[in-house]
């Protein structure tokens, strides 16, 4: 009765195949094939992503009728002439037979959201996707072809790994690739790799994660070695999510993860936000009637600013991204741990012209506050936003930060991962970075965590936000020895826009409207976006030997003394 079962099962699946169903891999439900098609192989039951063919994956992701395949001639099929239960080559031809393609990857040039690209998808339906030489030169041509092209390259990987009956002949295409991936990022051009079910071994410790955006297909599982090799070598129990892209998500190793009817709209987005400029826009005309006082404000008292700056209300990076700008995109991660969700980054459009946004956010609601850590970055939120400084350079796009945070996150794991490590790189980084940096202080902006993302060509401040060595209650109970004198230490400290304009450490500041940005939000997105297109129109005119150095000479002049020294008598 027993073995029956399976073989009945078989047989209502066979029989349900021919009459045009398939049972889902994942929650086993019936699924009518047509709907299935309709729905981009997309379980309806349970989201379950059906792998795909190259050629499906081309006709989803690439514009109707664009894609010109790029032919390749075999060359040698089985350089060790290999022989398991089977020849090699007697494998080979019948994953040709079953795939219906020459090898484990087509490569051609396309359009995605009319832009032309250079695109290389893998097929697991050839020998698991597996990548020997041939797979090495395919991956490694469409790297230079892009390269020669001067084009864009989007990769789509479904890989189990190298390639055994290749030997070390398939381990060495891990450099062969890699090497022509390092050659078309070095000359600036873009990349993205789409990590599809699955994407394993030599293939993912290669081009599968050098793209310069990596993007996950939800729920597809990528990891170096398979879970049953891990399971085996180290007898542990696996989390539940283990090497699924939202567990890498989570661990910070991808930019997104998206669904599968997402990932043309995000490519085309990202391809258009890195392609050629448009000129630049004129700042809007609506933006407001409000301007500062005469005096920048210097009558308010500093610890009303203060408290005004840390109005749970006040717009936070994430508002000013929905509204101030034309267009983002998240990226998200540091690429070796963590994902931190106090600093939020990526490629946005502001104007006519495209920009890297950092920003520290905090949230409004108590769950979301919770959640940012109330805008308290950890190491690996800096080391995101190195990265992302990193990226802003290989593209020569410039810099927007916005800053607003009580200060880095003080705990111990922050120290275990190394706080101070994390702080100063990017504040080095920053300080010679060879594009354009303009920085706005929005809120609050306490001591070297908000020090890490103010290091730049023009400081803006919002007329309510504020900069500071530590925080006036820190400030209060330590030298007042009461944390009630906060108010005291903060008009001590000369806490404001007015001291900060006035003393040279920003070089202008936004007006707010009437009784802050938390009043009207609307308008004062406005106000920050005219601010920032004329910023960004005036810096981004400088040559970048003429930036570095006008960087140098302003952070010299902060805190010096003007006057002309005196001779020394006696």
């Amino acid at each position: 009765m027993t073995r029956s079962a399976p073989t009945a099962t078989a047989s209502v699946a066979a029989a349900a195949d021919q009459v045009g169903w398939v049972s889902c891999p994942d929650c086993g439900w019936l699924l009518y094939r047509k709907r299935l098609d309709r729905n981009l192989h997309v379980c309806p039951e349970c989201d379950h992503h059906l792998r795909l063919s190259a050629r499906a994956r081309i006709v989803l992701l690439t514009d109707p009728g664009s894609f010109s395949e790029v032919a390749f001639q075999l060359g040698a099929p089985d350089p060790l002439s290999f022989t398991d239960l089977r020849d090699y080559p007697d494998r080979l031809a019948d994953a040709a037979r079953r795939s219906g393609e020459s090898e484990a990857v087509v490569v051609g040039v396309a359009r995605i959201g009319g832009c032309e690209t250079v695109v290389a998808v893998m097929d697991f339906a050839f020998l698991g996707g597996s990548m020997g030489v041939e797979v090495g030169r395919r991956v490694s041509g469409a790297a230079e072809l892009a390269l020669e092209r001067g084009l864009p390259l989007v990769t789509v990987c479904a890989s189990g790994g190298a390639r055994m009956q290749e030997g070390v002949f398939s381990l060495f295409q891990m450099a062969r690739v890699s090497e022509a991936f390092g050659r078309h990022r070095e000359a600036g051009l873009f990349s993205v790799c789409v990590l599809t079910d699955p994407t394993y071994g030599g293939v993912s410790a290669s081009f599968a994660t050098l793209a310069s955006v990596l993007v996950g297909e939800r729920g597809a599982h990528i990891g170096f070695a398979g879970p049953r090799v891990v399971q085996e070598t180290i007898r542990a129990e696996l989390p539940a999510d283990f090497q699924t892209a939202e567990f890498l998500l989570a661990h910070g190793l991808v930019d997104r993860v998206e669904n599968r009817a997402d990932l043309r709209p995000l490519l085309a987005r990202l391809l258009a936000l890195h392609g050629p400029g448009i000129l630049p826009g004129e700042p809007d005309d609506d933006a407001g009637d409000y301007e500062l006082p005469a005096d920048d404000g210097v009558d308010d008292d500093p610890w009303d600013v203060v408290q005004r700056a840390r109005v749970v209300e006040r717009p936070t990076t994430l508002d000013y991204l929905r509204t101030a700008f034309d267009d983002f995109v998240e990226l998200h991660g540091d690429r070796a741990f963590a994902d931190d969700p106090a600093v939020v980054g990526g490629i946005a459009a502001i104007g006519g012209r495209t920009v890297v946004v950092i920003g520290q956010e905090k949230g409004h609601t108590v769950r979301e506050r919770v959640a940012r850590n109330f805008g308290m970055p950890h190491p690996e939120g800096y080391r995101k936003a190195q990265r992302l400084l990193d990226h802003a350079e290989a593209f020569g796009l410039p810099v927007v930060t916005l800053v607003d945070t009580p200060g880095a996150h003080p705990g111990p794991e922050a120290e275990e991962r190394g706080q101070s490590h994390a702080i100063a790189e990017i504040i080095m980084r920053s300080s010679r970075l060879r594009v354009p940096v303009v920085s706005v202080v929005t809120g609050e902006g306490g001591s070297g965590g908000a020090l890490a993302l103010c290091t730049s060509d023009r400081l803006l401040v919002l007329q309510n936000a504020y900069l500071s060595v530590i925080s006036p209650e820190g400030c209060a109970a330590i030298l007042w020895r009461t944390a009630v004198a906060a108010p005291t230490a903060a008009r001590a400290m000369r806490l404001g826009a007015a001291h900060l304009r006035s003393s040279g450490i920003a070089t202008s500041v936004v007006p707010e409207p009437p009784g802050g940005a938390h009043t009207d939000p609307a308008a004062a997105a406005r106000l920050l976006r005219r601010a920032l297109i004329r910023e960004l129109d005036e810096i981004c005119r400088l040559d970048v030997a003429t930036l570095l150095d006008t960087r140098s000479r302003r952070l010299e002049r902060i805190g010096r003394d003007e006057r002309p020294l005196q001779p020394v008598e006696g």
